[in-house]
């Protein structure tokens, strides 16, 4: 018996063993290591970074403000900005009752349910946009009933927003899921057996405990929404004024060697990049915390 628990004891050790050689690697390992990480962020993030902002002021402070302040351009951004919020509370409730579902209860399809959440991480933005083209676009399978009753989905707003709702619908899901299903449901049936009705324990006991992972969510749903390209490319039709968003009026820009402009305006996207980043730092620490 003494060997069957020193045999025990001895592979519980080894884990931390392993942990301590890691660490106690030579300064020259260790060092070069952390060189080559620091290297390749700074060659791959860093430097495009500054690349964009050198360029958007390359003309100068007044250029760049005159590049924003094109009637084009203030379009893109409003039009960037209405989508992301529409598909940020679309996607804000979906991603609720999606992770409540999947988390709380047992049913039949539930398996196939996550699994359909987590198919726009595998299919190209491109090919999303393509589906709605295949539904809703003039030869589409809804196109003549549509034209018929004039309502118009592809190259318009409610094209735009649903290619965007599809692509970055499995963020606010997928950050609350785990944490859900951690938490259990002792929480919920407590306050049931107390007299609270469903409505009354989701908004009491379930949405205060997910509060942070929530927002933590939106966040990247929302960072997602706004740089969005493929998808979005393939259903507005590059209508200037009307249907570009900021990265469709980037490309625009660029492809017309305007790119003072084309800079300034993506500018605006890295620095919500940038912005996303100290957010999404916050609210790790905020979940670290809980």
């Amino acid at each position: 018996m003494s060997v069957s628990v020193g045999t025990l004891v001895s592979h519980r050790k080894k884990p931390a063993d392993a942990a301590r050689a890691v660490r106690s690697e030579p300064a020259l390992v260790r060092w070069t290591v952390v060189a080559i990480a620091i290297l390749f962020l700074f060659v791959f993030l860093v430097l495009p970074l500054a690349t964009v902002f050198q360029q958007a002021f390359s003309r100068g402070l007044g250029a760049y403000l005159a590049a924003l302040a094109q009637p084009d351009a203030l379009a893109a951004i409003q039009l960037t900005l209405m989508v992301a919020a529409i598909s940020v509370a679309l996607n804000l409730v979906f991603g609720l009752i999606a992770a409540w579902a999947i988390a709380k209860f047992d049913f039949p399809g539930k398996s196939v349910l996550i699994t359909l959440i987590d198919l726009p991480f595998s299919v190209s933005p491109v090919i999303s946009g393509l589906v709605f083209i295949l539904l809703f676009g003039a030869q589409g399978f809804f196109g003549r009933w549509m034209q018929d009753h004039d309502i118009q989905i592809i190259f318009a707003l409610p094209g735009i927003v649903l290619a965007t709702v599809l692509v970055t619908f499995p963020f606010v899901a997928r950050e609350l899921i785990p944490l859900m299903q951690e938490q259990g449901t002792q929480e919920e049936e407590a306050a049931i057996s107390l007299g609270a009705s469903g409505l009354q324990t989701f908004f009491r006991v379930t949405l205060p405990n997910v509060k942070w992972a929530l927002l933590y969510g939106v966040l990247l749903c929302n960072a997602r929404a706004m740089g969005e390209f493929g998808a979005v490319s393939v259903v507005s039709g590059h209508v200037r004024g009307e249907t570009n968003t900021m990265p469709l009026h980037v490309e625009i820009l660029y492809n017309e060697y305007q790119f003072a402009a084309a800079f300034a305006v993506a500018s605006l996207l890295a620095l919500l990049a940038l912005v996303t980043l100290v957010l999404k730092a916050v609210l790790e620490r905020r979940l670290d915390a809980e």
